[in-house]
């Protein structure tokens, strides 16, 4: 008999077989939920109902009490409007809250929609964010553009370093947030680190006035990374990315401890952006199930493309978690673990090309057209985490909303390329790569 290797995931999940794997249950779930009869199939079903036949007033009556006082729980759901809660979006949310060990899970229609909430249910008018100095572009004008509007000020430092933390926090900070690895430069911060601090603050707050640490776990997916487990209060995710995993469907999620569930349901249902059925059902169905599956065929492409890029005299630097040369290898290993405790550094490559002039990347533009037009391997495209290998220029596309002077500061160069390594051989993403470098001066 094969040797178990994966976590055992029944101690977090009732009613199944104890020493399960992740792996297992991403496959079969919860064979026994109350969102829906499992005895007579075997996939989840798809549901498509807006609306749904109530037995009693009564009934209806409380749904929307719960959902009105924001103490919504989904234990036992009520089902009434696809808006407020639906038995397909809640398989799903039931299976991401257990894999990332989180108390609930909403999803919502778009990774942006659950930044959104994630902070929206924390942040009041007078409040103040930290986040860190480099984010994705539509979090940054989200932060810059709209919550100055709102009178909630956004302060970004190097949360790498513990002191410019320290001195950004105010008596209006409220919530703490950044990605890791950070979007696109893919250095790592330390969420241990970052919570040991917070947590010198929170000492002396009530409990309605406590730092909260939000994390996008956009890149590294529950399967390389729990942050809940190493130190943040809330998890976000575009699942629109590697857990949806084939490019077909944009979702988005909020995943949190207990006393938070009510408030964010509460938010989805008040400004909208709920996750729909149709689109909720093939990242249940598909994306969950496989996701091991293709990190473990990406990750070894990935680190065979970044050794090889590493070497080239074109490419002038190259930013892999996996690489020896990574510069927080020992905090990279410390947090990108896999359920079973293996190193898992993602999928994901930045590297920049050589140029007489970084602020005229004339070869990096020759590199990313070259495969725009020829590469059979490599497709010009956003977003990430697909079957594909895609390939984008981040201070040009992701990053476009981030002022120069911001993106230089948060190590976005003009010349730097963000790769997102598909399923493909690593030797034809090589060969595709050595022709477009070929056309570099």
């Amino acid at each position: 008999m094969a040797k178990h290797t994966g976590t055992d995931i029944s101690k977090r999940v009732h009613n199944i077989p104890p020493g399960t794997s992740v792996e297992s249950f991403l496959i079969h779930g919860r064979h026994f939920t109350e969102k829906w009869d499992f005895r007579h199939h075997i996939i989840p079903p798809q549901s498509s109902s807006v609306t749904y036949r109530l037995d009693k007033t009564e009934r209806g009556a409380r749904g929307f009490q719960e959902y009105a006082s924001g103490d919504a729980h989904k234990t036992k759901p009520i089902y009434i409007y696809d808006r407020l809660d639906e038995p397909t979006r809640g398989m799903l949310e039931d299976e991401l809250a257990s894999f990332e060990g989180g108390d609930f899970c909403v999803a919502f229609s778009t990774g942006m929609a659950a930044i959104s909430a994630a902070l929206g249910v924390v942040l009041n008018s007078g409040d103040q964010v930290v986040a860190h100095k480099t984010l994705y572009g539509c979090t940054y004008s989200l932060l810059t553009n709209w919550y100055p509007r709102l009178n909630i000020k956004a302060d970004m430092v190097d949360l790498r370093k513990m002191d410019e933390l320290r001195n950004a926090i105010t008596d209006q900070t409220r919530a703490v947030y950044f990605e890791t690895p950070v979007n696109p430069t893919l250095e790592s911060l330390d969420i241990g680190a970052i919570r040991e601090v917070v947590d010198e603050f929170n000492k002396k707050r009530a409990d309605d006035r406590k730092i909260c640490i939000i994390v996008d776990n956009t890149f590294a997916t529950p399967y390389c990374q729990r942050p809940l487990e190493l130190g943040a209060h809330v998890v976000v995710h575009s699942l629109t990315k590697n857990i949806g995993g084939y490019g077909t469907d944009m979702g988005g999620a909020v995943i949190g401890p207990h006393h938070m569930e009510g408030q964010v349901l509460l938010y989805r249902k008040d400004f909208g952006g709920a996750l729909a059925p149709k689109s909720a059902w093939p990242i249940l169905v598909y994306g969950l199930p496989t996701l091991p599956l293709r990190l473990k065929r990406q990750m070894e492409t990935a680190y065979e493309v970044a050794r090889y890029l590493h070497g080239h005299p074109k490419v002038s630097r190259v930013v892999y978690p996996g690489l020896e040369n990574y510069p927080q290898l020992a905090l990279a290993k410390k947090q990108m673990r896999s359920p079973d405790g293996n190193f898992v550094p993602g999928n994901m490559i930045y590297f920049e090309t050589v140029e007489k002039d970084p602020a005229e990347p004339l070869n990096n533009i020759k590199v990313v057209d070259w495969i725009a037009k020829n590469a059979y391997t490599l497709t010009l495209a956003v977003s990430l985490g697909q079957l594909r290998t895609l390939i984008e220029n981040p201070g040009a596309m992701t990053h476009a909303a981030v002022p120069p002077e911001k993106r230089l500061e948060g190590g976005i160069a003009p010349n730097g390329i963000r790769l997102s390594i598909g399923v493909e051989a690593a030797e034809d993403i090589i060969r595709d790569l050595e022709k477009a470098l070929a056309h570099a001066l």
